[in-house]
C-alpha cells in the first residue's frame, strides 16, 4: 500500500511538472505571439503610471490576450520599472513583448499630438498636427503666426497629457530673429537678457518641454554650434584662406546666404575661397543687406545703387576680405562647405533662373551669364 501511495503521489508529481511546463509554454505562447489589436492605436502612458493600470488600459483598447501574462512577462524581463511616459503607437497585431519594449524603451513619441513651432526667415508659426495611427502619417489641425493671439485649437491642445513639443529653424536664421520667436513661444520660462553672437545658433530641431527656460535653450544651440564647427575644424581641408573657426563661421554664413541648394554649397565656397586668395572682393549682396539690418529686418526688395555703394564694415563691394561677424547662423552643412570648398578655379556665379547659379571662371564668360539672366528677369517681369 505505502508502494501505492508513492507511485500515485509521483504521478501527480509528474502530472503538476508537466501542467506548469504546459502553462509556461502557453504563457509564453501568448506573450511573443501576435496581439488580437485589430488596427493601430495610440497609447498614451502618464507619469507615475504602472504596470498593471497600464495592462487594464491595453485590455480596454483590446491589444491584449491576456493581462496577467503581459504583467508576468514584463516582470520576468525586468521592465517594470522602466515604464516612460509619453504617447506611443502601437501597431497592429503587436505582441505583448512588442508592447513592453515600445512602452519601456523611451525616446521620441511616435504618436499623438504635437506642436511644432516652425522658426522661418519671414514667418515664426506654431503648428499643431496629430498622428493618424492607421496610416501612420501626421494631419495638421491648425496652425497660427506666432506674433499673433493663439486660436482656440492651440489653447486645447497646449494641455493635453504626452504631448510633444518641437522647434524646428531654417537655416540663414539670425540671432535677433530666433529671439524674438522664443519670446512668443509661451510654453518657454524666462527673459532673454542678450541677443547671442551671430551665426552662434545650430538650426536644428529640438525637442521642449513644457518649462524650459528661454536661456536654457539658446544655451543648447551655442553648445551644438560650437561641436558642429569644431568637428568641421579639425577635418578642414589644407591651405585655406581661414585663419581661425570664426572666419570659418562668417564665409559659412555667407554661403548659406547665397544658395539653398545642397549641391551648390561646395562650389559656392569654392568661389569664396578663390576670391580670398586672390586678393579679390568678395561682392555678395547678403553681407550689404546684413549691414543695412542688422539682422532685425527681412529687406524685402532689391539693393538700391546707393546701398551698394554705401560703406559698412558687411559691405564687401567696398570692403575686400571677410565681414567682421556671421550675417546669419549657418547650418552644419555650410559650416563643412566652408572648410571643404570644391577645389575650382570658379571666381563668379549668377542666378541662372531655376533656383541655383551659373558659375565662371573668366569675366567675359560671367558676363554672358549675367545677359542670360537679365533676359530671364526680364521675362519674368512682363
Amino acid at each position: 500500500m505505502w508502494r501505492s501511495a508513492a507511485s500515485n503521489a509521483l504521478t501527480f508529481l509528474i502530472l503538476v511538472f508537466l501542467l506548469i511546463g504546459a502553462l509556461a509554454l502557453w504563457g509564453q505562447a501568448q506573450y511573443y505571439g501576435a496581439g488580437p489589436l485589430s488596427e493601430a492605436k495610440c497609447l498614451l502612458v502618464d507619469r507615475g503610471q504602472t504596470m498593471r493600470k497600464l495592462s487594464q488600459q491595453l485590455d480596454e483598447m483590446g491589444a491584449l490576450s491576456q493581462p496577467a501574462i503581459f504583467r508576468i512577462g514584463s516582470e520576468y524581463e525586468n521592465k517594470t520599472a522602466q515604464l516612460k511616459a509619453g504617447s506611443f503607437l502601437i501597431p497592429q497585431g503587436s505582441s505583448m513583448r512588442e508592447i513592453t519594449d515600445i512602452v519601456t524603451r523611451g525616446g521620441a513619441n511616435t504618436c499623438g499630438t504635437e506642436i511644432v513651432f516652425r522658426l522661418g526667415i519671414n514667418t515664426t508659426q506654431a503648428q499643431i498636427r496629430e498622428m493618424d495611427p492607421v496610416t501612420q502619417k501626421l494631419v495638421e489641425i491648425d496652425s497660427f503666426d506666432l506674433s499673433q493671439a493663439p486660436p482656440a485649437a492651440y489653447k486645447e491642445t497646449v494641455g493635453l497629457p504626452g504631448l510633444r513639443f518641437r522647434l524646428t529653424m531654417a537655416e540663414g536664421i539670425t540671432s535677433w530673429q530666433v529671439v524674438e520667436a522664443l519670446s512668443n513661444i509661451d510654453i518657454l520660462t524666462g527673459d532673454i537678457l542678450e541677443i547671442p553672437a551671430e551665426g552662434s545658433l545650430a538650426t536644428i530641431s529640438y525637442e521642449l518641454r513644457k518649462g524650459d527656460t528661454r536661456t536654457g535653450l539658446l544655451q543648447r544651440m551655442s553648445q551644438t554650434q560650437e561641436s558642429y564647427l569644431s568637428e568641421a575644424w579639425a577635418l578642414r581641408a589644407e591651405g585655406l584662406p581661414l585663419a581661425t573657426p570664426q572666419e570659418a563661421l562668417i564665409l559659412a554664413s555667407i554661403i548659406e546666404k547665397e544658395t539653398a541648394m545642397a549641391a551648390e554649397r561646395r562650389l559656392v565656397a569654392s568661389v569664396f575661397i578663390n576670391r580670398l586668395n586672390r586678393g579679390m572682393p568678395l561682392q555678395t549682396d547678403p553681407t550689404v543687406i546684413y549691414g543695412i539690418t542688422k539682422g532685425q529686418a527681412v529687406l524685402g526688395r532689391g539693393l538700391r545703387r546707393s546701398e551698394l555703394r554705401k560703406d559698412t564694415p558687411w559691405n564687401t563691394y567696398t570692403n575686400k576680405g571677410l565681414p567682421p561677424t556671421p550675417i546669419a547662423n549657418p547650418g552644419k552643412a555650410s559650416i563643412e562647405a566652408a572648410l571643404n570648398p570644391e577645389t575650382t578655379n570658379l571666381v563668379f556665379f549668377v542666378a541662372d533662373g531655376t533656383g541655383g547659379h551659373a558659375f565662371a571662371e573668366t569675366l567675359a564668360e560671367h558676363n554672358k551669364n549675367v545677359a542670360k539672366w537679365r533676359k530671364i528677369e526680364a521675362a519674368q517681369s512682363e
